[in-house]
């Protein structure tokens, strides 16, 4: 492993990945889920900020960084369900492209990296919400956030779909 500091920023995203799930689902501590799935969000910005500044782009921080980002929104969509928060139709809609996409990334690696586009980003923008607004509803029982988040995750299986499918069409245009 390329020991860098946005590798290890990743790393640790990931290590907060079981922490987060832990005190999601077991204690149902909803503000301090919320507070782990913040931190890990911001260093997700750190780490892409700070590899580019840093000119220490690497193809493990490539492969991990997205990684790290599905195990966090995918525990998060889980535990959501498990805790009967989200449908778990909106969950597994969101998994299987989530999980679909990395596996294509992955073996592509020894061609190509296929690096996330603006819908990807917006995709993540997207979850990251909808996962909050819902851990905000879980922790203050409010009805607006409850619409809200409704409406977001909607928006967030409709976009993560659109976009999984994007990232298979312009793959085909540029291998065809």
């Amino acid at each position: 492993m390329k020991r860098t500091w946005p590798n290890l920023i990743t790393f640790l995203r990931l290590v907060m990945v079981p922490v987060f799930g832990y005190v999601l689902v077991s204690n149902q501590d909803y503000l301090i889920a919320l507070i782990i799935f913040w931190i890990a969000g911001i260093s997700d910005l750190v780490d892409g900020w700070l590899a580019r500044k840093t000119n220490s782009v690497s193809v493990l921080g490539q492969i991990g960084d997205p990684i790290a980002d599905k195990a966090l929104t995918g525990v998060a969509w889980v535990g959501l369900s498990l805790l009967g928060v989200i449908p778990w139709w909106a969950t597994l809609l969101i998994l299987v492209r989530e999980i679909g996409i990395t596996i294509w990334r992955l073996t592509l690696v020894n061609n190509q990296v296929l690096e996330a586009d603006k819908g990807g980003k917006t995709k993540t923008a997207i979850q990251i919400t909808a996962i909050s607004v819902a851990l905000l509803h879980e922790h203050f029982l409010l009805q607006p956030l409850e619409v809200l988040m409704v409406l977001l995750y909607i928006v967030a299986v409709i976009v993560t779909v659109a976009t999984g499918l994007n990232y298979v069409r312009s793959f085909r245009r540029g291998r065809a």
